[in-house]
């Protein structure tokens, strides 16, 4: 088996959101966008994170001697983190078993990714599941993302990913060819707008659907309805209308709605990261229900939570 490395946070079994089926869901470290409502923002930067939960520090102060880079200390009998001194070596996460302290990526071979994943794979083939590459974003380490594909592929286990789609075609291409579907992201249709609230444009990414779509492999498109950046009836239709166009070989499995998660919230805060959308809820269901009005009027499959 190929023993390729790559990053990930985590391997996520029993997953039931991320595709067909039971699925494995694969997560990788590091993402080429920074979508201002991520909610695993622990992904976005390649290299490893230290997530500090203080509501679950106890004042051991064991994290104070383990620490060679003087990020905790101890001030007036208080435990304080300095994240500006840490080095991410994650003593202090070794240490500390009220788990305060949390390291957010590992490397990992494809050879101890597979051991996971087959663990399941009879409940992949009894419910129709598979394996999920997800992130981050699985196409910023393309040659590891491929050679997980193959070694599920060889094992009879089918593998999709969920990727932002902003890469060259021919990244893209690479894996795709290997995959059983493609879940991708297209969160706003006005280019100037998708910069703002992501850091990127959106051409490689309409691009990128166009071509899924002419090459006839099946792929599912999603937009995040965040509350006051992409939750707009002009949004959603001209996306819907966009999708109905390019849809030549009818291969779009469905177009995804998927309301506004809070739940990631806490994560800024453990990673000293402002938070764009703190405070901010979940649609109500008359607004998502008209959203989806909005978009069948293209006449394309929308499916909402």
């Amino acid at each position: 088996m190929n023993n390729t490395t790559g990053m990930i946070t985590e391997i996520e079994r029993f997953a039931l959101n991320d595709g067909p089926g039971i699925r494995t869901t694969v997560f990788f470290k590091g993402c080429n966008m920074n979508c201002a409502w991520c909610h695993n923002p622990e992904t976005i930067r390649c290299g490893r994170d230290l997530l500090y939960h203080a509501n679950k520090c106890i004042g051991c102060y064991k994290c104070v001697y383990a620490c060679p880079s003087k990020a905790h200390k101890r001030i007036d009998g208080v435990h304080r983190y300095f994240p500006n001194l840490c080095v991410k070596c994650g003593k202090c996460a070794d240490i500390c078993y009220a788990g305060a302290m949390e390291m957010s990526g590992r490397k990992a071979t494809v050879r101890e990714v597979m051991a996971e994943i087959l663990q399941d794979k009879p409940y992949y083939q009894s419910s129709g599941g598979g394996v999920t590459l997800s992130g981050g974003e699985v196409l910023c380490q393309p040659e590891f993302a491929q050679a997980i594909a193959d070694a599920c592929r060889a094992e009879g286990i089918p593998v999709g990913i969920e990727t932002n789609l902003n890469f060259p075609w021919e990244v893209v291409e690479a894996l795709a060819q290997k995959l059983d579907l493609v879940m991708c992201d297209l969160k706003l249709y006005d280019e100037e707008t998708h910069k703002k609230w992501t850091g990127a444009g959106n051409g490689q990414i309409k691009e990128n659907i166009r071509r899924l779509a002419q090459a006839g492999r099946p792929y599912l498109v999603r937009t995040p309805l965040i509350p006051g950046a992409t939750d707009s009836e002009d949004n959603i239709r001209a996306i819907a209308g966009f999708l109905a166009q390019t849809d030549t070989r009818h291969t779009l499995v469905r177009y995804e709605l998927l309301n506004f998660n809070p739940l990631g919230s806490g994560k800024y805060e453990s990673l000293h990261r402002k938070n764009a959308f703190a405070g901010a809820r979940p649609l109500s269901a008359a607004r998502v229900a008209a959203l989806k009005a909005a978009a069948g009027e293209a006449g394309i499959p929308v499916w909402t939570e």
